[in-house]
């Protein structure tokens, strides 16, 4: 059976048990009538088409859009457990080189392009990948609901074991049952807004419990990929690539009140508690497995003079970690580390070790010692998940990201401008670019600060100065492991990124070294619209020149190990696509990043990209593989960073088997990206050119239409959006109604929630038409490229597939009901009208690209797609008429109440149907 037909096999039989359990439980609760609608009911079994035919007296509605959620969360489930049993069983037929996106489908690859197990295993060793979690208002589950979801996960998969018995499994389906069960019970809605201490407890969740749990699966399905392709186990040791975590919650402040310097602290102290809990447990275990006698085999004199040396460093510690486990040298050796431990808070113990790496540094040594007297199964089975999780994990857990808002330093800067005397310093906001630089060049080769200790300057500089107080602090009592860049938001030239080092001179973070002061914190742009994407070359050239940012890179580097100075270069998918569209997005950012690796390359220093991406095409998701691959060359160089955003956290990381898979597609995607060889095609690029200008004028004439705004208001259920409480940060920057001040999440969710999917998709088609019309050669070859496969072109593979998936999730039906919300016929008429012909034209013209219309060139898409469809037109059609009953309510000054909770429950389960919010 091909893996495709197993696979949608797969995903019928999980269903069918699935929702045969949700709708026993619905009858045995007395919800029989519930239980006769859901979706799917005995559509694998051959028993219906559709659900059981309704009777006189319809449930509730609330509580059909709430079964509707479960479903498609079931459903959702019954797709993961099939991708995975597909791998399983690719792996066990040899074939895995076929699992897009696979460690043996890229060694494949670099094989067949002339890459040697040398230089592979060398890459390997120089790769870092970051994942970095963020909490973006995206995530329309409760915590609550995902820990359900991990439960019943759990035992889906424990029912693929053909091992069990009758009676045992029917166990698993009682368990099956009560975790659907505990859903049904289990409010949809957020009670409350999160906090951010209770998204902070999420992303603890992953990185103390799922992360570790899966970290040992990733480096076996390394290793096993590793002889699968017959390379040499022992060119793999010292060449595994090097993995850890980031996180903004808790120090991403920009347009968020609820963040500042204290929540900073708080959440740095946290992870780090956290993070040496993690390291004295692994210790400790790791002490219960080694109880190597002495008196069975010689201890190695490089561990018995390690032993002495610890002892005598740790005094008294020492001396009571020697008297355990006397006769015991690697037992006794564990001891010590855990004696030498560093304190959570505060100056540690005389002796202890400050930084994760000297305690990498002594579990290495005490796995040689191990392998000198023959131990060495012992090294890999007990020390490498040892030195696995340090080097992962270290002190820190993960590194803690800042980001403010470039117009928020202004103000900061402003007023400690005023308050140093400056002659209009106040009016700094409003400054033109050559005074700006001007005020750069002077203050940054001056020592002094701007304002006296303690006296006030203003809210936004005192945040400002004691937020660098903080990292300043954190620094000196822990170390900089477990802090990550300071991020400008909006970065418009390199005075805002300039003005960071002010601030940090001001609170006194800068340290001095022989050839003067340099800054420990490394100062990241992040370039969001397509303005700033196209200066960004010239804004990092600015940056890089400046002797003191030279310096600080250096010393950055010495610090990290590295061999050379590295910039960070934070790219943003979502604004530029709410910016420009999504043709303009793709193709800016593309472009951004070739120009600025090639500055960074003539200035010596490797650029580093974060890759800010969302959970839905319009903001840059879509297949990791194929993002991988498509980025351009030179912009990975070993080295990958990026956002893991709202619902896709647990989409991709909810229990162990998920999330191993997904950071195998993040490593060997960077390294197929690092080592594969690419030209850009000249006469692509000029194409890409002529699309991206097209599509963003396309874009740009519905964007800027007279009533534009007005229609986006009334045909989207922005407004129940706004009234969600899915996140702790507000939808708008800074509360104003306009399209510039809406993040972008929520312009994606509403559009989105409406089927109009506006930001994955418009643009494409107008382009490609006058693309045809007025240059047919280069409109050939961008079809004869995307014909030709990904190999031929990745790019322009990625931009028409994703295109085409956000394409087919849209429907002009349901976007037609929405409009009809819109109070102004003539606006509606004019603004529905426009977007409907160009999702005509757009399913024309990508047809046109595959040589099939797109249901024909791309069936397992439009399988889900239409699987879902089928249950969400009923809500669609509910979500409507409690859109208009809500709005007249609250029109006519009516207090939120029943109407609004069951409209938020619609926008949930639409959510969960599609797979996202924003």
């Amino acid at each position: 059976m091909q893996p495709m037909v197993e696979a949608e096999d797969r995903i019928g039989r999980t269903l069918s048990f699935l929702m045969e359990a949700f709708a026993e439980v619905l009858t045995e609760l007395g919800e029989e009538r519930i239980a006769a609608r859901l979706p799917w009911a005995g559509e694998w079994a051959g028993t219906a088409d559709s659900p059981k035919e309704p009777d006189a007296e319809p449930p509730a509605p609330e509580r059909m859009a709430q079964a509707a959620s479960i479903a498609f969360q079931l459903l959702t489930m019954a797709e993961e457990n099939a991708v995975a049993q597909t791998r399983r069983a690719l792996e066990a037929e040899g074939a895995l080189d076929l699992d897009a996106g696979s460690w043996d489908q890229h060694f494949a690859r670099l094989v067949a392009f002339g890459r040697s197990e040398v230089e592979i295993a060398a890459a390997l060793g120089r790769l870092r990948v970051e994942p970095v979690l963020t909490a973006h208002p995206t995530e329309a589950k409760r915590q609550t609901v995902l820990h359900h979801h991990r439960a019943l996960y759990r035992v889906i998969v424990e029912l693929e074991n053909a091992m069990w018995s009758p009676t045992e499994r029917a166990a698993l389906r009682q368990q099956a049952k009560a975790a659907i069960e505990r859903l049904w019970r289990t409010g949809e809605i957020f009670l409350r807004k999160p906090t951010v201490a209770d998204e902070r407890r999420n992303v603890m969740h992953y990185l103390s419990e799922v992360f570790p749990a899966a970290l040992p699966w990733v480096d076996l399905r390394l290793e096993a990929a590793w002889r699968r392709a017959g390379f040499a186990a022992e060119t793999l040791e010292g060449a595994r690539p090097r993995l850890s975590f980031g996180d903004w919650v808790g120090g991403d402040r920009d347009g968020h009140p609820g963040v500042d310097a204290v929540v900073t602290r708080e959440t740095l102290a946290l992870f780090r508690g956290e993070a040496l809990e993690r390291v004295r447990a692994a210790l400790s275990d790791l002490a219960a497995h080694l109880s190597l006698s002495a008196m069975r085999q010689p201890t190695p004199s490089a561990l018995s003079d390690w032993i002495a040396e610890r002892a005598e460093a740790l005094g008294e510690a020492g001396a009571a970690a020697l008297e355990r486990n006397a006769e015991e040298p690697w037992r006794q050796a564990v001891n010590l580390m855990i004696a030498g431990l560093p304190a959570a808070q505060g100056p540690s113990a005389p002796g202890a070790r400050t930084r994760a790496t000297e305690l990498a540094a002594d579990l290495d040594l005490l796995r040689r010692s191990l392998c000198a007297v023959g131990a060495g199964r012992l090294a890999r089975e007990d020390m490498d998940p040892a030195l696995r999780g340090v080097d992962c994990f270290g002190f820190h857990l993960a590194t803690l990201d800042v980001r403010q808002n470039s117009a928020f330093h202004d103000r900061a800067l402003g007023q400690l401008l005023t308050v140093a005397g400056e002659p209009w310093g106040a009016d700094y906001p409003g400054w033109d670019l050559a005074r700006r630089n001007a005020l750069m060049r002077r203050e940054l080769a001056s020592p002094r600060p701007f304002a006296a200790p303690g006296a006030p300057a203003g809210a936004e500089a005192e945040e400002t100065v004691a937020l660098m107080k903080v990292l300043r602090d954190h620094a000196a009592t822990c170390g900089d492991e477990g802090l990550g860049a300071y991020i400008v938001s909006m970065t418009r030239s390199a005075a805002d990124l300039f003005a960071v080092l002010l601030f940090a001179r001001e609170a006194g973070m800068m340290r001095e070294s022989a050839d003067g002061p340099w800054m420990p914190l490394p100062i990241a742009p992040l370039l969001e619209t397509i303005e700033d994407l196209q200066n960004g070359p010239a804004i990092l050239e600015a940056f890089l020149d400046e002797p003191l940012v030279r310096r600080s890179l250096r010393r950055q580097a010495d610090a990290a190990g590295l061999d050379a100075p590295v910039q960070q270069v934070m790219v943003g998918y979502s604004d530029s696509g709410k910016d420009g569209g999504i043709v303009a997005s793709v193709w800016s950012l593309y472009r951004a990043q070739s120009a600025i690796a090639e500055a960074g390359a003539r200035r010596g220093v490797r650029i580093r990209f974060f890759h800010g991406r969302g959970g839905t095409i319009g903001r840059g998701a879509g297949p990791t593989h194929r993002f991988l691959r498509a980025l351009p060359p030179g912009a990975v160089a070993g080295d990958l960073r990026l956002t893991e955003q709202g619902e896709t956290i647990s989409q991709k990381y909810a229990n162990r088997v998920t999330a191993a898979h997904q950071l195998e597609l993040l490593m060997a995607g960077a390294l197929g990206a690092s080592l594969e060889a690419r030209r850009d095609p000249p006469e692509l690029v000029s194409a890409m050119d002529a699309l991206s200008a097209s599509a963003r004028a396309a874009y740009g004439r519905l964007v800027e239409a007279d009533g534009f705004l007005a229609f986006f208001d009334g045909a989207t259920p922005i407004d129940a959006i706004e009234q969600n409480r899915i996140g702790s940060r507000p939808s708008r920057r800074s509360g104003r109604r306009s399209l510039s001040d809406l993040r972008a999440i929520p312009w994606v969710f509403a559009w989105n929630q409406a089927r109009f999917g506006i930001p994955g998709w418009f643009g494409l088609g107008s382009a490609l038409e006058a693309l045809r019309s007025e240059r047919p050669q280069a409109f050939a070859a961008l079809r004869s490229a995307k014909a030709e496969g990904p190999d031929r072109w990745p790019p322009f593979h990625h931009l028409v597939s994703n295109a085409a998936t956000a394409w087919a999730v849209s429907c002009p039906e349901t976007m037609a009901a929405y409009a009809e919300l819109v109070e102004d016929e003539t606006v509606r008429r004019r603004i529905l009208g426009a977007i409907l012909a160009e999702h005509e034209r757009t399913g024309e013209m990508i047809g046109e690209i595959y040589g099939a219309p797109v249901p024909v060139a791309r069936p397992v898409v439009q399988q889900q797609v239409e699987r879902r469809d089928r249950a969400l037109a009923p809500l669609h059609e509910r979500q409507i008429a409690l859109l208009r009953r809500w709005r007249t309510e609250r029109d006519a000054g009516g207090e939120p109440g029943a109407t609004l909770t069951e409209l938020l429950l619609t926008v949930n389960a639409i959510a969960s149907g599609l797979g996202g919010t924003g």
